[in-house]
Parts: C-alpha cells; sequence; structure tokens
C-alpha cells in the first residue's frame, strides 16, 4: 500500500526547490527493500515510523532523520518494514548546499548535521496526526525563512533553468551562453555550489528523461529517443542508461511492460515526461 503526494513551492521558493513531497508506504512485517534510481536532484529525508535503513542484507545501517540524498551515479537500495512515512525538500543541486550552508559533496547519502534537523519533532508530530498539510507548511516556512538569507546566484538559476528546459541536451557552453558567462566562470561556480559539472548534471537530467519515458511509453524506439535527447546514437544512450541504472534500456522497458500485469508487486516510482506532461506514480519493492 502507497500513497505519494507532491506540493508546488511558493513563488520565492522556486528558483532553489522543486517540490515538497509526501509519501507512505506499508512493507508489512516482512523487511523489504526499495530502489531508488538517480535523477537531477538533491534530497532532504524526513522518516517517521519503522525508520528506514541502507546497506546489505546482512549489514544494514540505520539512517537518521533527516538525512540528504544528493545527486546519484548509481542505483541505491534502502530497506524498511512496517509502516514507513517520509516528507521531504526536492532541490536543486546548484542551490541545495547555499541554502543550507553546507559545503558541496559528493556523497550519495549525507547526514544532515544542521538546525533543519530541529524540525524533526514537530514534523513526527504532523504527520501522526494525520496533518500532512501542516507538515509541509511547517517546512515550507523553515525554507522560506533560509531563503530570506541567501543570495543565489542569479547566473546559477539561470543555467540550471536552461538546463532543465533542454532536459539535459543543451552544450556547456550553450548554457553558458544562456547565463550570461563564460564556460570557464560557470564550471568553477558550479561545481562549487553543487559538486559536480554542468555537464555530470546535464548527464543526469537526461537519463532521467529516457527512463522517466521508457516508464511511461516502453515501447518507445530507443533510437528516436537517442536522437531526441542529443545522444550521440543508441549503442551512446545504451552505455549511459546502464551506468546510471545497472541495467539497459531494453531491460527496463521490459520490466516496464510487465508492470501492466502486475503493477502491485514488482516497480513503484513517481516519473514525470517533460515533453508529453504525463506523469504516473507506480516503486520497486522486493519483499
Amino acid at each position: 500500500m502507497m500513497q505519494h503526494l507532491e506540493f508546488e513551492p511558493p513563488e520565492e521558493l522556486q528558483d532553489t526547490i522543486k517540490c515538497f513531497w509526501y509519501n507512505r508506504i506499508d512493507f508489512g512485517e516482512q523487511p523489504s527493500s526499495f530502489e531508488v534510481t538517480p535523477d537531477g536532484y538533491a534530497e532532504i529525508i524526513f522518516h517517521i515510523g519503522s525508520g528506514c535503513s541502507i546497506g546489505g542484507n546482512t549489514n544494514l545501517q540505520p539512517l537518521p532523520s533527516p538525512f540528504m540524498v544528493g545527486l546519484l551515479n548509481q542505483p541505491i537500495q534502502f530497506y524498511a518494514e512496517n509502516c514507513l512515512e517520509l516528507v521531504a525538500v526536492r532541490c536543486f543541486p546548484w542551490t541545495v548546499f547555499d541554502l543550507l550552508g553546507l559545503p558541496s559533496d559528493k556523497g550519495a547519502i549525507r547526514t544532515v548535521e544542521h538546525p533543519v534537523a530541529q524540525l524533526q519533532a514537530r514534523l513526527a508530530g504532523w504527520i501522526q496526526a494525520g496533518r500532512i498539510d501542516e507538515a509541509i507548511a511547517e517546512l515550507t516556512q523553515y525554507f522560506l525563512q533560509a531563503r530570506a538569507g541567501v543570495a543565489t546566484d542569479s547566473m546559477l538559476f539561470k543555467a540550471g533553468a536552461a538546463m532543465r528546459k533542454s532536459a539535459g541536451t543543451m552544450s556547456v557552453s550553450r548554457v553558458a551562453a544562456e547565463a550570461h558567462t563564460t564556460v570557464r566562470t560557470l564550471e568553477r561556480k558550479f561545481k562549487r555550489s553543487a559538486g559536480y559539472s554542468v555537464k555530470d548534471v546535464s548527464g543526469l537530467i537526461r537519463f532521467e528523461q529516457v527512463r522517466n519515458h521508457l516508464w511511461l511509453y516502453p515501447n518507445a524506439s530507443l533510437a528516436g529517443l537517442a536522437h531526441e535527447l542529443g545522444y550521440t546514437d543508441q549503442a551512446h544512450l545504451s552505455r549511459e542508461f546502464k551506468r546510471y541504472s545497472g541495467t539497459t534500456p531494453a531491460a527496463f522497458a521490459r520490466k516496464a511492460r510487465e508492470r501492466k500485469q502486475a503493477v502491485s508487486n514488482d516497480f513503484v516510482a513517481f516519473v514525470q515526461d517533460q515533453r508529453s506532461g504525463v506523469s504516473e506514480f507506480c516503486v520497486a519493492i522486493d519483499q
């Protein structure tokens, strides 16, 4: 059983935060794993309930609340049981560290040693009372105050917006031109703020579009997707897809087709295709 909700941030936060979201998952009494694949965002995640862990089946490491999931370059497995509720902030990677006043980091999972962790008890209270809207309002107010004290670099925002709009297909030189700066300045500031290069993040954004499109349209032409998203050819798309997901796009598409017959027991994720605007909620849970 699963519930997923997303909440658009107020206009004052839309240059730093993509959305707030809430998940409720009932795994049952047996420990289960769920896989998160890379995308172009960093997330600050609070959890309430049975808790979640990371690591191998024989060496699980409980995660504190909150924790941060940075930009992933390969899938990562989480483990949980019984009822787990999550409330989170999905941030643009070129703004999250400045917003929290933290040094940029390439770590996939990071403990959040920051005043934002003090929200845990209040958020847990709202969630346990079934007041998800109040939990989101609490988070929103906190980040409005944090945002007011941070001078976000407009050049980075322009660069990030251009990358998202082009679905990761824009060259670094074009991104620099859209941000009205030089490639050298863009790369230096982007890596300092995000911990990754423009090319790194563009690759993740582009992979995200392929993954989401194949999940929604598993019979799509891989050659057509490769051409549309600026890959050299289908082989290039396949190499990049396997690099980030651990599987080939053809195997992923087969899994997506199978979900039509057995959606509740197989793969779950929330995906949106930027080109069509179609979205679907579907999570990979292994009993």
